[in-house]
């Protein structure tokens, strides 16, 4: 079977992860690099890139469609909500850290930087929580592979950057300082930390995938959908969302917000749902989100990045 693939360094060892778990399960795999939109234009923000949501996806979804690539993996947050009938995501892995993290050469804390320290980030949800906690900081665009933005950071371009904690894992950097966000101010990207595996429908690969979905992470990243999914918002829109069963398995809670993008106004949820009937309440408590003022919110947002995108346009 053919494994389709970013050429990112982190999309390779992702991508070679899924390919070593199959590989264990009987089924052989080659490697298919494919350029994205999002690869190509390194040089300005997400919501400047032509195809907007999905800007690491289309690409791999077109390929699997005309070419027959049967199987693709992806950072599940850059997967968009609507999805093409002809792809399956038959697996979900194991979650990793689905912390943001600070990075300075100092190891500092987001609030030990100084006034006006200058944090790089290429989202706009963590550019609002940024100053939503700290109005004072200067927040810049940084974008490219994560190779670049930490030599960047080196370089003192920047007094501190954010990424996603589950990147520096899977790279096996366990060596590099970094200060985790709590989620109750810095509430993550809906499904940030899990690797999803797309297959083509209709072919022996989705069957072959499957045996590698890890059950509580598919639950707990669909419920992280299904929470936002009113807010019709997209991903480079300011919005969080966090699922994660308590220990004793019997409730998920759910953590889910939506931001201006200058950070000043906010609104969230925050509660227990039942697992026996998880999508219904989930459900539930995004239409509560929206109709609390979430959906205008997200709209204000994405009229806000529109204006940006036809200022730098022009």
């Amino acid at each position: 079977m053919i494994i389709g693939t970013r050429g990112s360094n982190l999309a390779l060892v992702q991508t070679r992860k899924v390919a070593e778990l199959l590989k264990e399960k009987g089924f052989p795999t080659t490697e298919q690099i494919i350029k994205t939109d999002g690869d190509r234009f390194t040089d300005r923000p997400l919501y400047q890139v032509s195809t907007g949501v999905g800007a690491f996806v289309r690409e791999l979804d077109d390929a699997m469609i005309a070419d027959g690539i049967e199987i693709a993996v992806h950072s599940m947050k850059d997967l968009p909500t609507i999805r093409p009938p002809e792809l399956v995501t038959a697996a979900v892995l194991e979650r990793d850290s689905p912390y943001d993290v600070l990075l300075t050469k100092e190891g500092l804390t987001i609030d030990e930087l100084p006034k006006n320290a200058i944090i790089g980030t290429s989202s706009m949800r963590r550019r609002a929580q940024l100053l939503r906690y700290r109005p004072d900081l200067q927040i810049e665009e940084l974008r490219g592979n994560i190779d670049t933005r930490l030599r960047k950071l080196n370089e003192g371009q920047y007094d501190g950057i954010l990424l996603a904690e589950a990147g520096l894992e899977r790279m096996g950097w366990d060596d590099i300082v970094r200060v985790r966000l709590p989620i109750d101010e810095f509430c993550p990207s809906p499904n940030q930390g899990t690797v999803a595996v797309v297959a083509l429908a209709g072919t022996p690969a989705v069957e072959a995938v499957s045996l590698l979905n890890h059950l509580s992470s598919q639950i707990e990243t669909q419920t992280e959908r299904l929470v936002v999914k009113d807010l019709e918002g997209g991903c480079t829109t300011p919005i969080g969302s966090y699922a994660k069963f308590e220990p004793n398995g019997k409730k998920i809670r759910v953590r889910a917000e939506v931001l201006s993008c200058d950070g000043t106004k906010s609104i969230k949820v925050d509660e227990k749902i039942s697992v026996e009937n998880w999508k219904a309440e989930a459900e539930m408590l995004g239409k509560k989100l929206a109709e609390s003022g979430g959906k205008m919110l997200a709209e204000e947002a994405i009229c806000y990045i529109q204006d940006l995108k036809e200022k730098k346009n022009k």
